[in-house]
């Protein structure tokens, strides 16, 4: 019974959630209140919910700095430096061009947010594609690579968010096995972009630019006014080193890592009370979403596991799984994570599907950490999903048509998606017990 209640919870959830009748955060609060009490646990579900919502307290605190440090560090112009020395090195090369477009995606879709990154790359660029005629498809793939890699796997991104936030983990934990998989994984979006930059050489060869790779239009993409801080640039990269140095090494908890970064950022940037306020009110609606978000997971999550309704539903997935399959649990997640993740939101899929495989996986000595890992890496395949919003808009950038921006991109995002799956292997991100 607990079993047919969970997996209608989750039917439910996920088409309410697709068919956008509730919005994900009233979904994940609504949906488990309600069959909690269907079950008979009425008298119950305030602990569950509160017991939830205190698990993935860390994680929304981590996202809440990490949110605002990278905000506070892209107003004041911290990676300007990288746009103005890409657009000028590049000139007219095809190839140069799409490393280019590649290098500045990679590090703008730090912050975990595709209508950023897609909008940086997109103004930067796309003059340059149309100027010596580059098929503009090249550079919305390379974002969507991108952002793959560097927002889809960083625990302040959104798929890895609510993982971290649904299975009740630690951020570091999750993400620093990771990082040769996101280097690997990022080096391979370099080499799509030199095959893909080639190809287009061949095609149009490569144009001398009188105005030096764009001069004409630097400036206005960079911009100027009093948010923007050139002579910090050094040591807000200074900073930023030591707090992914604490990150990696666990010299301080993450949570501490981000806030401690933040306050020094923002004061640093920022010393004027007054602008101290603005820029925090300028990032404080993105990173309220996703904080609310993650506390709307715990409700879920801890409703989900306090009636024993996905501990029923794993134990009916274990019974038709071979006992002989069992090892290999990991690698089945990350290879399916493809294809659900692309017919399903990271809000259906995060939240509704993934506990159950994590709970299915613990039944053969499997951490549910693994799972979250494998979880993620089809993200290159998400991506390039009709579900995702930021897509849309990019597809609308480029003034291309959805469906054959997807026959052009899903090649190379199923080849990343199985590049980084075998790094994760390689360097026991992911395991496959015997």
């Amino acid at each position: 019974m607990l079993a047919f209640l969970g997996l209608s919870m989750v039917v439910v959830l996920t088409y309410l959630i697709m068919a956008k009748r509730l919005s994900p955060i009233v979904a994940l609060i609504m949906v488990p209140v309600v069959f909690s009490i269907v079950a008979g646990f009425a008298l119950t579900t305030d602990k569950m919910m509160l017991d939830g919502i205190k698990m993935v307290a860390p994680s929304a605190a981590l996202l809440l700095f990490a949110i605002l440090f990278f905000g506070v560090l892209f107003d004041a112009g911290l990676f300007d430096p990288m746009i103005k020395m890409i657009l000028k090195k590049v000139n007219g090369d095809p190839v140069k061009i799409a490393i280019g477009s590649a290098l500045l995606s990679l590090t703008t879709a730090l912050d975990g947010d595709g209508t950023t990154t897609y909008m940086i790359t997109c103004a930067a660029m796309l003059p340059l594609y149309k100027r010596i005629g580059m098929n503009p498809m090249i550079l919305a793939s390379l974002c969507v690579l991108s952002l793959s890699v560097m927002g889809g796997m960083t625990p302040w991104g959104g798929p890895a968010t609510r993982v971290i936030a649904v299975l009740g983990l630690d951020a570091a934990e999750y993400f620093i096995p990771m990082l040769p998989t996101m280097a690997v994984g990022a080096l391979g979006v370099l080499y799509t972009a030199f095959l893909l930059g080639r190809r287009e050489r061949k095609r149009i060869g490569v144009m001398s630019l009188s105005s030096g790779g764009g001069d004409c239009y630097i400036e206005s993409i960079v911009g100027h006014g009093e948010n923007k801080k050139p002579k910090m640039v050094i040591p807000n990269l200074i900073l930023v080193l030591i707090v992914m140095v604490c990150l990696v090494t666990g010299a301080l908890h993450s949570v501490i890592s981000f806030l401690l970064g933040f306050v020094v950022a923002l004061v640093m940037n920022y010393p004027r009370l007054n602008l101290q306020k603005e820029r925090m009110l300028a990032h404080a609606g993105n990173a309220m979403v996703v904080v609310l978000l993650v506390f709307a997971a715990g409700v879920f999550a801890g409703i989900f596991s306090g009636t024993k309704m996905v501990d029923a539903i794993a134990q009916l997935l274990v019974n038709t799984i071979p006992p002989s399959w069992g090892h290999l649990f990991p690698l089945v997640v990350a290879i399916t994570s493809m294809p659900l993740t692309f017919l399903l939101s990271n809000d259906a899929y995060y939240f509704g599907v993934v506990p159950i495989l994590a709970n299915a996986a613990a039944a053969y000595g499997i951490s549910p950490i693994e799972i979250a890992r494998a979880s993620v890496l089809g993200q290159p395949v998400h991506q390039i999903s009709p579900l995702v919003a930021s897509t849309l808009l990019l597809v609308g950038m480029i003034d291309r048509d959805l469906g054959d921006f997807q026959k052009t991109t899903i090649k190379w995002a199923v080849l990343l998606s199985l590049l980084m799956t075998g790094v994760s292997l390689l360097t026991g991100a992911i395991t496959l017990f015997t």
